[in-house]
C-alpha cells in the first residue's frame, strides 16, 4: 500500500493531465471504506497540521497510509479547513467522510452526569476525576446551587465552565417555576424553595410520590410544626461529606445542629443536596393534601396519614414488616 501511494503521488505530482486512471482509482479511494474494525477515539491537537493529523489517523487505524489523507486533503479542498479536537471513529468511514467530519469540526462530546440528590461533596469528587477536562475544582460548593442534568462537553473544557453552565441551568429553571408556583405557599423566595426540594429529594426517590411528600412538608410548615426529616439530620451529621452507615439514633435526633428538624423549628439555613427539576416543580406546585405524616412502607414508598394516630399505625406496620 505504501508503494502504491508513493508511485500515485509522484504520478500525480508530474503526470498532471495525464493522469485520468490514477484519478479514477484515487476517487474511487476517497469513498472506499477504511481499515479500522472497531470504534475508536483519535485527539488532533492544535498545530497538528494536515501532515500530522493525517499520520495521528493512520496511527488510529482509520487509514492505511497517511501521505494518500493528505493528498486527499488537498484534492478536496479541506487542507485549509481541518480542525482540532477530539473525534469518533467508526467502522466503514471513508477518507472522505473522515476529512468531511473533521473539517466541520464534529468534536465527540463526552456525558458527564450529576443524578439528583447529590451533595456538593459527592458533585466535586465525580467531577475531578471526570476524564479529558481541564482545571480544578473548587474546595467548596453551595448545596442546591447546581441543576443534576446530564451534559455535554468536549476534550479539554474546562471544569469551571462546566459548573458555570450548571449553576446557570439551576438559576433559568428555578426563575421559570418560581414564576409558575402557587401563590398560596409558606416560602418566602426561591431559595426556600430549593431548600425544601433538596428535602423531598432526600426523602423520596419515586418521582410520583414527591408532589404528595411535599404536601406533606407544605402543610406542616403552615401550622408551625418541625418538619421532622430524617435526611436534614444526616446531613448536619456528615454536612454532605460521606454515608452514615449507621441508623440514626434517639441521641442523633436530640443533638442540635442548624440543620435537625427535629430539633429547629421550620427550614433549615441551606439545602441538603442538590435537587432536580421534579422536587422543585414538585414543591412549588404540590399535591393537595391533609396529610401531615408519612412513613417508609418497605417497599420503596411511602404511606401518609392525615393524624398522628394513623401515623403511629402506620409505623407499627412498618415496624411488623421488617421483623421489629
Amino acid at each position: 500500500m505504501r508503494a502504491l501511494a508513493r508511485w500515485l503521488l509522484a504520478l500525480l505530482l508530474v503526470a498532471g493531465a495525464g493522469m485520468g486512471g490514477a484519478a479514477f482509482w484515487f476517487q474511487s479511494w476517497l469513498d472506499k471504506p477504511g481499515p479500522l474494525t472497531k470504534p475508536a477515539l483519535v485527539l488532533l491537537p492544535r498545530g497538528s497540521g494536515v501532515e500530522g493529523i493525517a499520520q495521528r489517523l493512520e496511527a488510529a487505524g482509520a487509514v492505511g497510509d497517511y501521505r494518500l489523507l493528505r493528498l486527499a486533503a488537498a484534492w478536496t479542498g479541506k487542507a485549509a479547513q481541518l480542525k482540532a479536537g477530539e473525534y469518533a471513529l467508526e467502522p466503514g468511514d471513508t477518507p472522505r467522510a473522515l476529512l468531511d467530519r473533521i473539517a466541520a469540526g464534529k468534536v465527540h462530546f463526552r456525558k458527564f452526569t450529576m443524578p439528583e440528590g447529590w451533595s456538593s461533596g459527592e458533585l466535586l469528587r465525580a467531577l475531578a476525576q471526570a476524564e479529558a477536562m481541564t482545571g480544578a475544582v473548587p474546595a467548596r460548593l453551595a448545596e442546591g446551587s447546581l441543576l443534576p442534568e446530564t451534559y455535554l462537553y468536549s476534550h479539554g473544557d474546562a471544569r469551571a465552565d462546566l459548573l458555570q453552565r450548571m449553576a446557570r441551568g439551576r438559576d433559568e429553571l428555578l426563575a421559570r417555576l418560581w414564576a409558575q408556583r402557587n401563590p398560596d405557599l409558606p416560602l418566602q423566595n426561591p431559595e426556600q424553595a430549593v431548600i425544601l426540594a433538596s428535602i423531598v429529594e432526600a426523602e423520596t426517590p419515586l418521582a410520583e410520590e414527591r408532589p404528595q411528600v411535599a404536601g406533606v412538608f407544605i402543610n406542616r410548615l403552615r401550622r408551625g410544626m418541625k418538619l421532622q426529616s430524617d435526611p436534614t439530620v444526616i446531613y448536619g451529621i456528615t454536612l454532605g461529606e460521606r454515608e452514615l452507615e449507621r441508623p440514626l439514633s434517639r441521641a442523633d435526633l436530640a443533638q442540635p445542629t442548624p440543620w435537625n428538624t427535629y430539633a429547629i423549628d421550620a427550614l433549615p439555613p441551606t439545602p441538603i443536596n442538590h435537587p432536580g427539576r421534579a422536587s422543585l416543580a414538585a414543591v412549588l406546585n404540590p399535591a393537595s393534601t391533609k396529610a401531615l405524616y408519612f412513613v417508609a412502607d418497605g417497599k420503596g414508598g411511602h404511606v401518609f396519614a392525615e393524624t398522628y394516630e394513623q401515623h403511629l399505625r402506620n409505623v407499627a406496620a412498618y415496624r411488623a414488616s421488617q421483623g421489629r
